[in-house]
Formats: C-alpha cells, structure tokens, sequence
C-alpha cells in the first residue's frame, strides 16, 4: 500500500504535464529554427516530414495544456457536447428552418459546418 495521499499524486501528474509541454514546445521551437535556417538546403520530403511532425507537437501542446487546466475529461467532454450541439442543431433546423430568417439559417448551416469539421478533426 502505498502512502502517497491523491492530492500529492495529481499534483506531480500535473508537474509532469507541464515538463512534457515544456519540452515539447522547446522541440517545436528548435525544428522551426532548423526549418528557417536550412529552408534552402531542405528537401521537399523533409519539409513535409517536418510539418507532419510539428502538427503532432501543436497538438499534443494543446492537448496537454488542456488537460493541466480543465482536467483529464476536457477532450472527451468537449467532443460530447460538440456532438450533442450539432445534433439538436440538424434536428432544430429539420423542423423550423422554414419559420428562420434566410440569415439565421445561413449562420446556423455555418456553425454547423464549423462543429462537422471540428468533429473530424478530433
């Protein structure tokens, strides 16, 4: 049995988060540098390889750096709602889309091309 109480577990998980983000942002910053210094000596390959890779570490920053700020569910709860959101939406304008002004309807077919796209990408 161990005696480290749960409050001192979560706060190294957190300490350990932020290490991680710290280092991988220090990893990001390093292959921009790389990147711009080297631009002309880069192969086409590289180049994607290195996007590639730095997309991953944009989003494991963002990801940890929500969970350090709103927990470990913040991914799962927001893709929840996000979903929850377009469905009553589809099933809101399914039944009064004919009662909305042109211009709510336009904005709300956007907002929900906007969630459809962010529900893909997540």
């Amino acid at each position: 049995m161990s005696n480290t109480k749960p409050c001192e577990t979560k706060t190294c998980e957190i300490k350990n988060q932020v290490n991680q983000i710290i280092e991988t942002v220090e990893n990001y910053t390093r292959t921009q540098r790389h990147l711009e210094q080297n631009q002309d000596i880069t192969s086409e390959e590289q180049k994607h390889q290195a996007d590639r890779i730095q997309n991953e570490r944009r989003e494991e920053i963002n990801n940890l750096t929500n969970k350090v700020v709103y927990g470990d569910n913040y991914n799962v709860n927001d893709k929840e709602n996000l979903k929850e959101n377009y469905e009553k939406a589809q099933t809101y304008m399914k039944y009064n889309a004919e009662h909305m002004s042109s211009e709510d309807l336009s904005n709300l077919k956007e907002k929900q091309m906007n969630r459809k796209e962010h529900l893909r990408n997540t």
